[in-house]
């Protein structure tokens, strides 16, 4: 006979749901625009607490600048070391550099063109000699110097590179190392297992880091708003807002075609990296998404060696939201002090900013360095007119940090689509699943998230 079931009281009831908001504040995304608000409310009823916020934002790019350069070396390296032949690491190390030239030189076209039809430096008449050239920072009237950079790239010893910030110089030992370990056999493969095993350890504190996004958010829109509140918004007004607009135009019409033609819709794209370019909009630092951007591109079917070539390398030569910027902002200052710029004089600036912008990567206010080391270089529009948008500079960052970062993830797509390095049923599965409302909606066949990208899988 036997005996009667009994019901195990664990599962007698099914588990509860959790609400939608409960779900909602489990997304990093979410958390992040939470903070957001709160930083803005701050910042503009509480300025005086808001002012004394700014540590958070650079406590928390201080940690992801900790890390960019431990991750650029193990995906680099790693991405090389595992290439069947060190002719596809140059071939697509080719291919992105081409392909990067050609957008920068389109965005700078762009801002050209936009700048001379709308013309929103006309009619200030600025007296420069009137203008508080103190208020432009040193870094900027010292411009750009070529040796310098080249001298930077080249690390004083090897792993030199990996313990400091630039990250060109780790780019360069990183593909020196991967190379090496490609074409050394057994002991290249031992050295590449024990640098899987530490990019798993490097991910996992990505992980952590990611974490404190949000309050490093409500520190950074909290400072911004206390410290500059409307007022720099009304006296330079149409500049903000006519750069904003080029950059959703730019979004719309430039990325946009290039996600058509390589079979996505670049609003499906936002959302998938919607939480990347959430925290880059409040930082207004690049650096503080790379890895979480190596990792969900990887997810999305890029292949590794791509992605791990691509992106370090975008960082450094792809800022098309900065190019854009430097056209603009350079015949703006041009209007207002009352300068009539040729069309020559605009192409020279032009070709030495594609020279010169390569330098500044990863220089808090790059663009603003590139900014006044053209305007040495081609003269006659006055150092002291960067005075002029100095205050402003932090709201123009925003629209060039969003496209920098949407641009070379797109740019990753492309080369791996060049390459027949990318799967775009893996993609389509990966942006799908980025749009439900509930988790572990991946299809079983779809590869496991990595540690650093399940803070926002979805």
């Amino acid at each position: 006979m036997s005996s009667p079931t009994v019901k195990n009281p664990q599962h007698s009831h099914p588990p509860k749901q959790r609400s939608r908001f409960g779900r909602l504040l489990r997304e990093l995304w979410f958390q992040v625009v939470l903070g957001a608000v709160l930083g803005i409310a701050v910042g503009f009823f509480l300025p005086s607490v808001g002012k004394q916020l700014t540590p958070l934002s650079d406590w928390f790019i201080a940690l992801v600048k900790m890390i960019v350069i431990p991750v650029v070396f193990c995906v680099v390296s790693l991405g090389i070391a595992s290439m069947d032949s060190l002719r596809k690491a140059g071939r697509i190390g080719v291919k992105a550099l081409g392909y990067f030239i050609v957008l920068s030189l389109v965005s700078m076209l762009i801002g050209l063109v936009v700048a001379n039809v709308f013309q929103p430096g006309a009619g200030m008449n600025i007296d420069p000699s009137n203008l508080d050239a103190s208020k432009v920072p040193a870094a900027a009237s010292k411009g750009f110097d070529g040796l310098e950079f080249v001298s930077n790239i080249i690390p004083e010893s090897l792993f030199g590179a990996l313990t400091g910030h630039t990250i060109i110089a780790a780019l360069m030992v990183s593909i020196i190392f991967g190379a090496a370990m490609n074409v050394s056999g057994e002991s290249g493969a031992f050295l590449t297992k024990g640098i899987q095993a530490l990019s798993t350890v490097i991910f996992k504190i990505v992980n952590w880091v990611m974490h404190l996004a949000p309050i490093g958010t409500f520190g950074a829109l909290a400072a911004v708003v206390a410290n500059y509140g409307t007022q720099s918004l009304q006296q330079l007004g149409i500049l903000v807002l006519l750069f904003t607009a080029t950059c959703i135009v730019y979004v719309l019409v430039v990325l946009g075609t290039i996600a058509r033609a390589c079979g996505m819709n670049i609003f499906t794209v936002m959302r998938y990296f919607k939480a990347e370019l959430l925290i880059a909009l409040s930082t207004c630092s690049s650096e503080a998404v790379l890895p979480q951007l190596i990792k969900k591109l990887e997810n999305m079917g890029v292949g590794k060696s791509t992605v791990g070539i691509v992106i370090p390398s975008g960082f450094s030569f792809n800022l098309d939201g900065s190019a854009v910027y430097l056209t603009m902002a350079s015949v703006f200052l041009a209007q207002a002090v009352g300068m009539d710029l040729s069309w020559e004089q605009q192409l020279v600036m032009v070709g030495v900013m594609m020279l010169t912008s390569k330098g500044t990567a990863g220089i808090a206010g790059g663009a603003f360095i590139v900014l006044a080391s053209t305007l040495s270089s081609v003269g006659g529009i006055p150092l002291a007119a960067l005075a002029l948008i100095v205050g402003i500079d932090r709201l123009l960052n925003e629209g060039r940090v969003f496209i920098n970062v949407l641009g070379n993830a797109m740019a990753a797509v492309v080369i791996g689509k060049w390459e027949k390095d990318f799967d775009p049923e893996q993609a389509r599965r990966a942006l799908h699943a980025s749009g439900q409302k509930k988790k572990n909606e991946i299809p079983a066949e779809t590869p496991e998230p990595a540690e650093a990208d399940k803070v926002d899988a979805h």
